[in-house]
């Protein structure tokens, strides 16, 4: 589970979360294993004069860093939703990309042999646009990613030709059948009939 979740309020009314991923744990391999180093430098190192206080200040120092890293990740977002992809990142202030999906052209990703091992990599998004390519670093198991990313794709498109299909404009024969549904409802008289068939008909 996520400590924070993308915030709802970012979200248009028909607009649902598929993946809310932040960067793969391997990024915080480095800074904790600094911290548990510094730690035992300055166990060993504690009962000599002075420098034992200068290694408790390294380590204070260290797990500070080390910290902000932890913070940085949590609030790196990498989120897949029905209609757009959205990168954000930053403690206080905030930076984000978003790619519409119907602006997507080709999603790829790369592993080295350690990263398949631990289930991490980097997507590639080709879009239309100016900055055509962007590559996201640290992806958890980058292969479902993009798999999902291109069944949203495929969900977009869909609706958007269901969207285009209820906007044609009806054939001859099914305004014809609703005009004789009114007039059978009696909401349009023998006449009134007669004469907006007539007009439909003179229009093709």
């Amino acid at each position: 589970m996520r400590a924070v979740a993308f915030p709802k309020r970012l979200l248009n009314d028909d607009e649902e979360v598929v993946l809310d991923l932040n960067p793969h744990w391997s990024t915080l391999v480095r800074p904790l294993a600094v911290v548990v180093l510094v730690l035992v430098a300055t166990v060993f190192l504690a009962h000599i004069r002075y420098v034992g206080y200068v290694a408790a200040v390294v380590l204070l120092v260290v797990a500070a860093w080390a910290a902000l890293r932890v913070a940085r990740r949590q609030t790196t977002e990498f989120v897949v939703t029905t209609h757009r992809l959205v990168y954000r990142s930053g403690l206080v202030a905030k930076h984000g990309k978003e790619i519409p999906l119907e602006r997507i052209n080709d999603i790829s990703f790369t592993q080295s042999v350690f990263e398949r091992l631990i289930g991490t990599g980097d997507l590639a998004i080709e879009s239309a646009g100016a900055q055509s390519r962007e590559t996201f670093s640290d992806i958890p198991k980058p292969s479902q990613v993009q798999n999902e990313i291109y069944r949203q794709m495929e969900g977009a498109e869909s609706r958007h030709g269901q969207r285009m299909a209820g906007q044609r404009e009806p054939t001859l024969a099914e305004q014809l059948d609703q005009l004789d549904q009114l007039r059978q409802r009696g909401v349009l008289t023998q006449a009134e009939f007669d004469a907006k068939k007539q007009q439909l008909l003179d229009r093709y």
